[in-house]
């Protein structure tokens, strides 16, 4: 019986200066990724990755074309290596971008221009310090969709008295209750694993989600060093912008089925791709079904491709009987052989 194997890509927060520094050493097909980013983009994304600052490589906008980079560069590494062959593919938010290179839907050029572009048009949606995201430990999802949506009910309430107040000339108590964040939202953003959920929304809601749900139960409330809040209503004027460059991409057919975030199912039509990837700036991420999804379809073995091992470990609270491996530097990609039949 062929091993079946599906292959996930990481997304933005799994970045670090360094990371593919060995892959980079050993492989020319990694170099030569390197060089064809560094022409797309305009500058020398390896120098930034290698070298840093974090601070310049932890900036949204050169984030998610370091990490399409750094995924495309390591499953080249290890398609080099191991000729595998997938039956699915998936990727964490901008991991989608890069599953959709390794199925061949879009070349990798096309992919940088578009992860530069969804970063641009991420950052300008919501203005500097205003979004936040933070991830709640130790709590249900269906919990703390119901937190989340009292919150945004409870805000929305009050910006309708502070406008009603302002109607009525009561301009000094509108003011105040418009000073205080009324209307202010927050939605469940990534659906991770069971007990970790991912929320994001206006800086002043998501603050009052973390309180609220630390008293619901939560085991913890972390703050995520961001300043986009990703997948929830408020990146509406992103995807809008994203729908339009996404018509002008090349799309080829897929040479392996891409299982994408926002519904959780393979697309083939080119519209209804386009459609999957402009709603996943404004719907949660749903990755837990996606793993649910590779156990329905038999799938032996899961591996993570590119920087970090977050998907792995995810994987690993999921579906414990499903095996998850990680490869992002040398030492893992030969230890790959082991598991591979």
């Amino acid at each position: 019986m062929t091993q079946r194997i599906a292959l996930v890509f990481p997304g933005q927060g799994s970045q670090s200066v360094g990371m593919m520094q060995s892959l980079y050493n050993q492989y020319e097909t990694v170099r030569q990724t390197y060089a064809e980013a560094n022409e797309v983009l305009g500058f020398d994304l390896w120098q930034m990755t290698a070298e840093g600052p974090a601070e310049s490589l932890n900036e949204t906008i050169n984030t998610q074309p370091a990490m399409l980079t750094a995924g495309v560069a390591a499953y080249r590494a290890l398609n080099e290596t191991f000729a595998i062959s997938p039956q699915l593919l998936a990727g964490h938010s901008l991991g989608e971008y890069t599953a959709l290179v390794a199925s061949g839907q879009l070349t990798f050029a096309e992919a940088l221009r578009l992860a530069r572009k969804r970063a641009e048009c991420m950052q300008a949606a919501v203005p500097q310090g205003q979004g936040a995201m933070a991830a709640i430990l130790g709590l249900e999802i269906t919990h703390i969709r119901q937190v989340c949506e009292d919150i945004s009910n409870a805000n929305k309430e009050a910006n309708q008295q502070v406008n009603q107040g302002a109607n009525q000339g009561a301009n000094q108590g509108a003011n105040q209750g418009a000073n205080q964040g009324a209307n202010q939202g927050v939605w469940a953003a990534n659906d991770n694993a069971p007990g970790q959920t991912v929320i994001a929304g206006h800086a002043t809601a998501v603050a009052q989600a973390c309180e609220a749900l630390k008293q619901a139960g939560a085991k913890r409330a972390l703050a995520l060093p961001v300043s986009v809040p990703s997948h929830c209503p408020l990146m509406a004027s992103a995807a809008e912008a994203m729908k339009s460059a996404f018509l002008m991409a090349t799309w080829t057919p897929a040479k392996v089925p891409v299982v994408h975030n926002v519904d959780v199912a393979i697309h083939a039509n080119t519209a209804d791709i386009i459609s999957a990837l402009s709603k996943q700036l404004i719907a949660p991420v749903r990755w837990v079904e996606t793993v649910q999804y590779f156990a329905d379809e038999q799938i032996d073995l899961v591996v993570e491709v590119g920087p970090g091992k977050v998907l792995a470990g995810l994987n690993k609270r999921i579906n414990k009987e499903m095996p998850a491996f990680c490869v992002h530097d040398q030492e893992t990609l030969e230890s790959l052989a082991d598991l591979l039949k």
